[in-house]
């Protein structure tokens, strides 16, 4: 599934180069559910922002389903995040102006899915995540569970091979949190692999796996 090799990442800051990740090593197999950890600065962003093609690795090798992507291009990896990866952001990232229904779908328009299609799957994934008598609410009219809900479902419609959730609890409170989570442990118990980034040793306790980055570097791996 995931397989990455030697992956460095750094940025240029005038004269100086600054190293943000360092020598990573990493495979997240098909089913797993798997959690990376660390404190603010220690490189999990930058990390989830390569593994889920919003950037690329200054160097190294990163394998996804058996492709090698870390030399695509940007338009080749909007292709790759499209159709292979669903994201569940910390601040859910809901157009306020479309309805649940119209969030949902709207991977779909991407992917030149006909409409009535379109209409189908988002209804199935709203009901999915317990959202059928929300789906033609405006995200104003939504709870922040009830977002987070919508982005999962916006996160499945398009059946991706991953699901990525940057800080997926960020914004929530703690009933609502373990709400959220019981919700993606269900997503995994149906076959998903999914990413959970955190900093939160409470929410990486859903995960069966959790490896820790500090200072860019992989310092730990359990499994649970």
């Amino acid at each position: 599934m995931i397989r990455l090799r030697n992956i460095e990442k750094s940025y240029t800051l005038g004269k100086e180069t600054v190293p943000i990740l360092k020598n990573i090593d990493l495979n997240i197999e098909d089913g797993e559910f798997t959690s990376i950890m660390g404190p603010s600065g220690s490189g999990k962003s930058t990390l989830m922002n390569i593994i889920g093609c919003l950037d690329k690795p200054t160097a190294g090798s990163y394998e996804l389903n058996g492709q090698e992507i870390s030399t695509y291009s940007n338009d080749e990896l909007a292709q790759v995040r499209n159709k292979q990866i669903g994201f569940v952001f910390q601040q859910f990232q809901l157009l306020p102006r479309l309805d649940a229904l119209e969030n949902v779908a709207l991977p779909m328009v991407y992917a030149g899915i006909s409409k009535r299609e379109r209409i189908e799957r988002a209804e199935a994934a709203l009901e999915k995540v317990g959202l059928k008598e929300r789906m033609h609410h405006l995200p104003n009219a939504l709870s922040g569970g009830q977002k987070q809900r919508v982005a999962i479902a916006r996160a499945i419609v398009n059946n991706p091979s991953l699901i990525l959730a940057d800080e997926p609890t960020g914004a929530l409170d703690t009933k609502t949190s373990i709400s959220i989570m019981e919700e993606l442990t269900a997503l995994h118990e149906s076959g998903s692999t999914i990413v959970v980034i955190t900093h939160e040793p409470e929410i990486a306790q859903y995960t069966s796996r959790v490896v820790t980055v500090r200072d860019g570097s992989i310092t730990e791996e359990a499994i649970r």
